[in-house]
């Protein structure tokens, strides 16, 4: 199992973020580097990528604040 992160170099201040979309649904195989899921700050738009393959387990929810370093989701891997 492998956590999914919103990397700490997304975007360049500290200031919270807003997961807007999963690309990809609860449930879904995914690929190491697949776009997951897209996060926004302050009306500029960011894509988070899976780290590994696998299933993926969402942890939040669209419209939920989530910063730099948040686990937004689990990636079950084998």
């Amino acid at each position: 199992m492998v956590e999914v992160k919103i990397p700490p170099d997304l975007w360049e201040d500290d200031s919270e973020g807003v997961l807007t979309e999963w690309l990809c649904d609860d449930g879904a195989p995914v690929k190491e580097g697949d776009i997951i899921a897209e996060v926004m700050t302050e009306k500029v738009q960011h894509e988070v990528t899976a780290p590994v393959g696998g299933t993926l387990r969402t942890r939040v929810q669209i419209d939920d604040v989530v910063m730099k370093g948040s686990v937004i989701a689990i990636i079950e891997v084998g």
